[in-house]
């Protein structure tokens, strides 16, 4: 059948793909980082009171805040740029330095920021500490993306996967011999710098050093005016990572300290979930501007080809999640967290569309439209903000950031789909199947729930529901309407 030699295809495809499998390593090695950085976010929920771990949140999540702007959003550009330039020593160096310049003078605004906004010494001191952070996760960030644009990433997740066992390690060290939160901090900076030699000597494949610092001059015009060129990136850049840590910053101000633990505990396990679409969009993205330079059928079909998988992800992510968050958490973080699932559940709207909106924000960057992207999302956290603090005002309720944050991501996907649309990338019909086979499959999952234990449910659904897609798919072959094209591999 047409159908199954189109499959064998496929896979014969995925074995010679550079997206694929940099997308494996990206994938397997995240899985590996989050469940090692996951113990020991637990540990840490367990061996510490609520009150010392909610400081700790904020107090990292402001760190958090402050080093998306650091970095100035300039990874995709850098990828872009380094992709066609000649002398790409030269260039990476200079951009390094940059980095590192730039990293310095965000850890000192840090600082003024926790001091602004928090009299609790214990944030301030902690937010002395993670800070340093900031200057570090600038060269990293250089490190980084020099492996994305030289399609060399298994560095890059070795090197993290390492990371992740050390700070397990440092999560067991607690457990033998407790001590205070900031003496773990600076535990943490040891084990951080360690991090960092291994990407200066291992990551950057020698084309980094730190002497270049010194050496390397800055054409600082030049730079400025990249700045200035590219300020939609430095947005664009900033803004996911704002977009989420201004809900730790919202609670500990509006609500109280239980709520900040609440919404970490919550939000680790969406970041989890979010791990496999950010993994393939980032070895995605090069092929997308590659597809971009061909024409805008070749990125018409690297979309349509992705999109299905990007939106399956999204509702298999949140089904999960409704049907074991009451047992997994409880379990995980200990009996203080019994009703953490509530908020969880809320949290997770957002996954709905959350891949599909990071595939078309990827295609709008790609196309060169990163200024449409920046507005969109710039209006996206505008709308967050507004209705989050409206909703705190009338309802002192954790759940009012949940639903602020899906239905503003809800707005920006439907801007999205209106700028693709325009552009002739997708059409009407493909938004409103999009829309409407999301809310059928949510609808016959809830109706279902009201008649099956919601713990079978999900299996006995997903089951069904691939059962039906195989049989879609041989009657498509079967009337000649199904290929699967397979251009642009690398």
């Amino acid at each position: 059948m047409k159908l199954f030699s189109n499959l064998n295809h496929l896979y014969s495809y995925a074995k010679r793909s550079n997206l694929v499998k940099n997308s494996f390593w990206g994938v397997s090695s995240n899985i590996g980082q989050n469940i090692l950085f996951s113990l020991f976010f637990i540990i840490l929920a367990r061996a510490y009171s609520r009150l010392d771990f909610a400081n700790y949140i904020v107090a990292n999540s402001l760190y958090g805040m402050v080093v998306s702007l650091s970095s100035l959003g300039l990874g995709q550009w850098f990828i872009r740029e380094v992709i066609s330039i000649s002398d790409k020593r030269a260039f990476i160096n200079q951009y390094f330095k940059l980095q590192f310049l730039i990293g310095i003078v965000f850890y000192f605004l840090h600082i003024v920021l926790a001091y602004a906004l928090y009299e609790d010494q214990l944030i301030r001191n902690l937010s002395l500490l993670l800070g340093i952070n900031i200057v570090f996760d600038n060269i990293i960030y250089v490190i980084k993306h020099v492996n994305v644009a030289e399609e060399n990433q298994r560095k890059t997740f070795y090197i993290l996967t390492i990371e992740a066992i050390l700070k397990f390690i440092a999560g067991c060290i607690l457990l033998l011999a407790p001590m205070s939160i900031l003496y773990l901090s600076i535990l943490l900076i040891v084990l951080r710098i360690i991090t960092l030699n291994l990407f200066m000597h291992y990551g950057s494949s020698g084309l980094l050093s730190f002497t270049s610092i010194f050496t390397v001059k800055i054409e600082w015009r030049s730079a400025i005016q990249i700045v200035r060129s590219n300020w939609s990136f430095i947005i664009i850049g900033s803004l996911s990572v704002i977009y989420w840590r201004l809900g730790n910053i919202f609670v500990s101000k509006f609500l109280e300290v239980d709520d900040v633990a609440d919404y970490e505990v919550s939000f680790k396990l969406f970041s989890i979930a979010e791990i496999l679409p950010f993994i393939v969009s980032t070895s995605l993205f090069p092929v997308l501007v590659k597809a971009f330079q061909q024409g805008s059928y070749a990125i018409q079909t690297v979309y349509k080809q992705t999109f299905f998988l990007y939106a399956l992800y999204g509702l298999l992510a949140y089904t999960f999640i409704v049907s074991y968050s009451d047992l997994i958490i409880p379990r995980l973080f200990g009996p203080n967290y019994q009703y953490t699932f509530v908020y969880c559940n809320q949290m997770f709207l957002t996954m709905l569309v959350f891949p599909t909106a990071l595939l078309q924000a990827n295609i709008l960057v790609s196309m060169k439209l990163e200024k449409i992207d920046m507005w969109l999302n710039l209006i996206s956290l505008l709308l967050h903000v507004v209705i989050s603090l409206t909703g705190l005002y009338y309802f002192h309720s954790l759940s009012v950031i949940s639903y602020s944050i899906f239905l503003s991501f809800i707005v920006f996907h439907l801007f999205q789909d209106f700028y693709l649309i325009r552009k002739g990338i997708i059409t009407l019909n493909h938004v409103f199947l999009f829309y409407l086979v999301s809310t059928i499959l949510l609808f016959l999952f809830y109706f279902s729930s009201l008649l099956i234990n919601i713990h079978v449910l999900y299996p006995v659904y997903w089951s069904i529901i691939l059962l039906l897609s195989v049989l879609f798919f041989i009657y498509l072959d079967r009337k000649g309407l199904y290929k699967i094209r397979l251009g642009y591999s690398n």
